[in-house]
């Protein structure tokens, strides 16, 4: 059995975006160096000390609290409390880093079944994309013995489909995603096997039985049987998951609605109804004007309802525990009610633009006062990696200027350029952006003190000179030079570093990945 010690103590480089206290504030990256302590009773950060510096000063915060390596070579001091110590390298450019591209990546909108599905696009739009592509592959987790979907046990799932969940669940964290808001399908014994494979990998998760009971929207071999079965379906999944994680540490149920068309009005009353019945509320997640055609269907499906978003409010489904994907195609009107009642927005820009579906106006949503976190959206999006979600969110708003639909939106036939996301605007999206979307902003994705520690430890490599020198002398050039795609030559700042990260980075960076202080996952 491993040894647990009271505390882990982080020594070296952190860096992180502090909160903003307004919608018009800038993001900053901050820069510290010292030691940080996190508990091992509750995972939570319990202090640091930026003033250490050097080898003699950290002996000196150790033994000022009366702490030693518990992987030093014993000295007979028996009066010192054992820690463990983790260290990044300075010379390998090693930095810890919150939610997203450290400490903790968050990704609010991902399809777990569609995972065999990642680069499969066709020509289609989305509306066509998911009859050919997805409603197939999700029809996949269902037990052939259990046509009515009423079993629970999650080893009623197809082995494959265990299999896809598994290498969803360890490929995300080595990726450096420690929290997850997850689409399932509408099985029960395969949505509660994620939420059992999420819970025994430690990664973050809401977990989310995917409900559609329209006809007329939903394929026949793949629909629930009426909105009631849906709902005592998807209540068996929510028992589940609270029998699995009861404090909710790990894994938390979130009413999945798939979007308003595959949805009867009964049924999307009656999920708005169940969200609100527990204390406190489920988180509800869906998807929201993606595309300009679902848009119009919406309107023929639902007349009475001034707006996609008023179909969600008039069902309660609009809370502030909402996440909405998308949003391309959001009016003015819409904005302002979804900020009214507090409901989150996940910008998906991979899978916006793999579909066609349209440019986002994140900058406009952010002035405007909206939460907004990143989502891969898997398998719409090509990846299943949030640092590729950054840097598409800076891509595409690069290009928004230059939208008819933006230029009539704000009335400016030129761009001024403040629709523009900058490295920092994207990396705060992915970290306190994203908590903020899963009502976690005061517990993860940034280093405060009192805030859980999910993060990750980020390998860049040496620089190029360090390289060349190696490789002249015939040693280890594998182990000394850079890490993947990222190349530094040694006269970039911390910030040129971050950025040359973002831009080139990927997994091959992730070395270390931490949830709630426990280690997930390291690098192979």
């Amino acid at each position: 059995m491993a040894v647990t010690y009271p505390y882990t103590v982080y020594r070296g480089t952190f860096i992180h975006l502090p909160r903003l206290n307004s919608s018009s504030a800038k993001p900053e990256l901050v820069r510290n160096q010292g030691a940080l302590w996190v508990s091992s009773t509750d995972g939570r950060i319990k202090g640091y000390d930026w003033k250490v510096r050097d080898d003699a000063s950290f002996q000196s915060f150790l033994a000022a609290h009366g702490w030693s390596d518990a992987d030093a070579k014993a000295t007979g001091d028996s009066k010192t409390s054992k820690v463990k110590i983790v260290q990044s390298k300075d010379d390998r450019n090693e930095f810890f880093f919150p939610v997203f591209i450290g400490p903790d990546r968050i990704d609010t909108h991902i399809h777990a079944p569609q995972f065999p599905n990642i680069g499969l696009f066709g020509s289609a739009g989305l509306l066509d994309w998911l009859n050919e592509y997805t409603f197939p592959v999700e029809a996949s987790f269902g037990s052939k013995s259990d046509p009515k979907n009423q079993k629970t046990d999650p080893k009623a799932t197809p082995p494959e489909g265990l299999r896809v969940y598994d290498e969803v669940v360890a490929r995300t964290l080595a990726h450096g995603t420690t929290c997850a808001s997850y689409f399932a399908t509408i099985h029960v014994p395969a949505t509660n096997a994620l939420a059992a494979l999420c819970h025994s990998h430690g990664q973050r998760a809401f977990i989310g039985r995917v409900c559609m009971d329209n006809p007329d929207q939903c394929p026949s071999y793949y629909i629930d049987q009426s909105a009631d079965q849906g709902f005592n379906a998807t209540k068996s999944t929510i028992d589940y998951i609270h029998t699995l994680d009861p404090n909710g540490t790990l894994i938390n149920p979130i009413i999945t609605p798939r979007f308003a068309p595959s949805c009867s009005k009964h049924s999307l009353d009656g999920l708005g109804k169940l969200a609100a019945s527990y204390t406190p509320p489920l988180h509800i997640q869906t998807h929201i004007s993606e595309t300009s055609d679902e848009v119009d269907l919406v309107h023929k499906l639902f007349p009475d309802a001034a707006s996609y978003a008023d179909v969600y409010d008039k069902a309660h489904l609009l809370t502030s525990r909402t996440i909405l994907a998308h949003g391309v195609h959001l009016s003015h009107d819409e904005r302002t009610l979804i900020r009214k009642r507090g409901a989150k927005v996940a910008h998906c820009p991979a899978s916006n633009s793999a579909l066609g579906s349209g440019l986002a106006p994140v900058r406009l949503m952010l002035d405007e006062g909206l939460t907004v976190g990143l989502g891969t959206d898997v398998s719409g999006g090509y990846s299943p990696s949030i640092l590729e979600t950054a840097r598409q969110a800076c891509l595409v708003s690069r290009l928004l200027g230059y939208s008819a639909e933006y230029q009539a939106m704000t009335g400016n036939k030129t761009s001024d350029g403040s629709e523009k996301l900058s490295v920092e605007d994207s990396l705060y999206l992915a970290t306190r952006g994203g908590a903020a979307v899963v009502d976690m902003a005061e517990d993860i994705g940034g280093f405060d003190k009192g805030m859980i520690w999910d993060a990750q430890l980020i390998e860049l490599g040496a620089s190029a000179g360090r390289v060349s020198r190696e490789r002249a002398g015939g040693s280890g050039v594998v182990e000394t030079g850079p890490v993947g795609n990222v190349d530094l030559f040694g006269n970039e700042t911390w910030q040129e570093q971050i950025q040359k990260w973002m831009w080139s980075g990927d997994d091959r960076n992730v070395k270390s990945v931490w949830v709630q202080g426990k280690l997930v996952h390291t690098r192979k």
